[in-house]
Order: structure tokens, then C-alpha cells, then sequence
């Protein structure tokens, strides 16, 4: 079927495409609390009407994950992905709307997921009903995993699935937000850095000439951790020329000067201190806990040994460190078979270049691309309300979303046409 033919069909259906986008942002789906057995048993429903075969797997009683599967066995395979968990709507009060209206309004659909990311799901199930329901012939496999825990780091729903191969492919589209003219091909990495200190308890009236006080000792460690921002990464030309490409357009997205330094520098974040016991003794304990967020040329080790660098040169005993969670940065290549095709698209359908860049946050990209899969990241957005209040998306940009999805599955199962 021609690239003509398959837009045309999701143009003449736009408007189930937009009532199924409706309907998914009614079904509350918060995580937390995380509960999903409603949203789950929709896209099943859904699934059932198209004639598509799907099972339900779980990492946990807990993480319910539909795996939805088309085409055939003996040809290349194409991971989409997407998760039906959206962050807490937060004070209601502070909403200009319903977040759970699923309204549309002024050429725009309202409500908390419109961007992150029910609308992108409902893109790629929109995209595998209409091949569904045309029977139109793939000389390979589509296999869609919907999991429910990307917001709360994906332990028992992507993560999951890959490292015990539940799902495995030859490519991954996943339709995390972007907007219309931008895909994520790479991300930082994270360390959760845990700094803990111990000293010698004492009357407080005596301090400083007796005892030693914990806390004392972990300020001198924390006034050195932002040398971790000093860390230099390391990686090729290909690579230097997304850098600039990403700078550039973190520049144009974020507001706060010097934002777009964000991506080729560790960030470093103090977010919880404590420790002491009472006002008048003085502590023999403390700690503090730090978001490292790593960027692509910085490996963990790396920051490892700077945190070690930099206890050491503090000259104070009695400060230890572990990390709480680790993950390596990422990234796909920008000339990846699978990048190119949802590029083609990108310019036959806006009429403008998609631009490939790195992300300064993660998702659950980064288990698909640990596990050796090309992986990009694609989706309709607005990204102003992406985790905030008045989320909304540009019912366009869901339609070309849509569309762009049902021709990279026939090309890259079937060949360009």
C-alpha cells in the first residue's frame, strides 16, 4: 500500500483517532497510586475490536504490560512502545480545565497525558488498528508493549520485558513527547549519590572542644561536589555535532539562562540533607542525597572517581558514599536505519526537517538501546505542560503522529514504496 494510500486512511478516520485519545485521558492512570486495571482493560477492548492478538505479562501482581503483536514471524521485527502511566494531576484547583475531560478545545486536546503520553499511545494502537483493519500484508512482525510503570522508572514494565527477553527486535519507536519537528535519538544517565557522615556525640554547649560534629564534616564534602560538573566528556565528532544540535535546541526550550549547558555537563542537584538528633547535642550523623544526571562521554565510573577525588581532597574522615541507582547515558545513532524513515515522513508530512537530538532527562529508552536496539523517540507534544498544570497537545500534531507511524511500519517491515 502506497504512503499516500495510509495517510489518507488515518485522515478519513481522524476522528475515532481523536475520540480514542479522549477516551484514554478519562481513565485516570496515575503512578503513583499506579493503578491500571481500568486503562489496561480499554486498550485491551481495543485491541479485541481490531483483531489484534495481545497477552498481558506481568513483572508483578502489581505491573499489568500488554504485548500486542502483528504481521509474521520470519522477517525483521519493529518495537513500538509506550506507557499508559501519567504523573499525578497535582491541585486541582490550579487546572484551567478538567484534567480528566479529555476535552478538545480550539484545535487542542486538554487534560493530564495529552502529552505525556496517551496520545502517542493511542497513535501507534490507532496506527496497528488501521493496518488491522485494511489486512494490509507485513513481511515481519510489529510488536507493541504498552507498560504501565515508566513514570516510577520501569522496573517491572520495560525494563523488565527486555532484560528477560520477553520482547526483543531489530528496532524501537517508542512515542515518548517531542513535538512535531524533534526526536530524541540519545539521554543522560543518572547517579543517585547517597553521602554519609559519622562523628562523636557531645554536649552542645561544649561544641566545638568536645565531640565532633557529623554535620560539619558533610558540608565540607558538599561545598566540593559541584566539581563533578568538571568531569570532561569524551566522545566523537558524530557525536560532538548532535551535542551542538541538542545545546541549540535546549537553548530555544528552556528559558533559564545557560539551560542548554544541561546537556554536555553533569547537573548536579543536593535534593535531601539531614541529620542530628536534638539542637543541644552535637550530630554524630548526617547525610545527603544528590541527583548526578550524567550526559552522553560520561560513564558512572567516571563520576565515581570524582566523588572519590573529591572526599579525599575535603580532608575529612569519617564521609562515605554509595549510589542508590545508576544508569549509563545513551544513544542511537542520527543515520540509524529506523531515525531515517520516521525523518523521511517527518518532512513529507510537516514539509520541514526533523531534527535528532539528546534528551537531559531519561526514559525507558535507555533498555532498549542497553540491550543493542536502535531506538528513537518520537510523539506529539506540547512540552510546556509535559509534568505540569493545563496539559495540552495540538490535535495536528496527533494526526501526523498517527500517520507517521502506520507508513514507518510498512517501510520498515516492508520496504519503501
Amino acid at each position: 500500500m502506497k504512503h499516500e494510500e495510509l495517510r489518507s486512511l488515518v485522515e478519513d478516520r481522524k476522528e475515532e483517532l481523536i475520540q480514542l485519545c479522549s477516551e484514554m485521558i478519562r481513565i485516570p492512570s496515575e503512578n503513583p497510586p499506579g493503578e491500571m486495571d481500568a486503562m489496561i482493560s480499554y486498550l485491551c477492548a481495543y485491541l479485541d475490536k481490531h483483531g489484534i492478538q495481545y497477552e498481558i505479562v506481568k513483572g508483578n501482581e502489581s505491573a499489568p504490560n500488554i504485548i500486542a503483536r502483528m504481521g509474521q514471524k520470519d522477517g525483521r521485527v519493529l518495537l513500538l512502545n509506550g506507557h499508559c502511566d501519567i504523573v499525578p494531576a497535582g491541585n486541582l484547583e490550579k487546572w484551567d480545565f478538567d484534567p480528566f475531560g479529555g476535552e478538545v478545545r480550539g484545535g487542542k486536546i486538554l487534560g493530564r497525558g495529552a502529552s505525556d503520553m496517551k496520545t502517542g499511545l493511542a497513535g501507534l494502537l490507532f496506527a496497528m488498528g488501521i493496518l488491522a483493519d485494511n489486512k494490509v500484508p507485513l513481511n515481519g512482525e510489529v510488536v507493541l508493549s504498552i507498560v504501565p510503570d515508566e513514570e516510577v522508572s520501569g522496573q517491572f514494565g520495560t525494563k523488565w520485558l527486555v532484560e528477560n527477553n520477553v520482547i526483543h527486535g531489530d528496532a524501537c519507536l517508542i512515542a515518548e513527547p517531542t513535538g512535531s519537528l524533534n526526536c530524541e535519538i540519545g539521554q543522560k544517565g543518572c547517579c543517585w549519590l547517597k553521602l554519609t557522615a559519622s562523628g562523636v556525640p557531645a554536649h552542645g554547649s561544649l561544641a566545638p572542644f568536645a565531640g565532633d560534629n557529623a554535620i560539619n564534616r558533610l558540608i565540607k564534602v558538599l561545598n566540593r561536589i559541584e566539581a563533578i560538573r568538571d568531569i570532561t566528556p569524551r566522545y566523537d565528532d558524530a557525536t560532538a555535532a548532535v551535542m551542538e544540535k541538542s545545546r541549540d535546541m535546549a537553548k530555544k526550550l528552556i528559558q533559564a539562562k545557560g539551560a542548554q549547558h544541561v546537556l554536555n555537563h553533569c547537573t548536579v542537584n543536593l535534593g535531601k540533607i539531614s541529620g542530628g538528633t536534638k539542637v543541644n547535642m552535637v550530630p554524630d550523623y548526617a547525610e545527603a542525597e544528590i541527583d548526578i544526571r550524567i550526559p552522553i562521554g560520561v560513564s558512572c565510573e567516571m563520576v565515581e572517581e570524582q566523588v572519590i577525588r573529591i572526599i579525599k581532597e575535603s580532608g575529612v574522615a569519617g564521609v562515605s558514599y554509595s549510589f542508590c541507582w545508576q544508569s549509563e547515558a545513551n544513544s542511537t545513532s542520527d543515520t540509524e536505519e529506523i531515525v531515517e524513515i520516521v525523518a523521511d515522513h517527518v518532512a513529507k508530512i510537516w514539509g520541514e526537517p526533523l531534527a535528532r537530538t539528546y534528551q537531559w532527562a531519561s526514559s525507558d529508552a535507555r533498555f532498549f538501546r542497553y540491550a543493542g536496539i536502535p531506538t528513537l523517540q518520537y510523539g506529539p507534544a506540547n512540552l510546556e505542560g509535559i509534568h505540569a498544570y493545563n496539559e495540552t497537545v495540538d490535535v495536528q500534531d496527533v494526526v501526523n503522529a498517527a500517520k507517521i507511524y502506520t507508513c514507518t511500519i510498512i517501510d520498515y517491515l516492508n520496504g519503501k514504496n
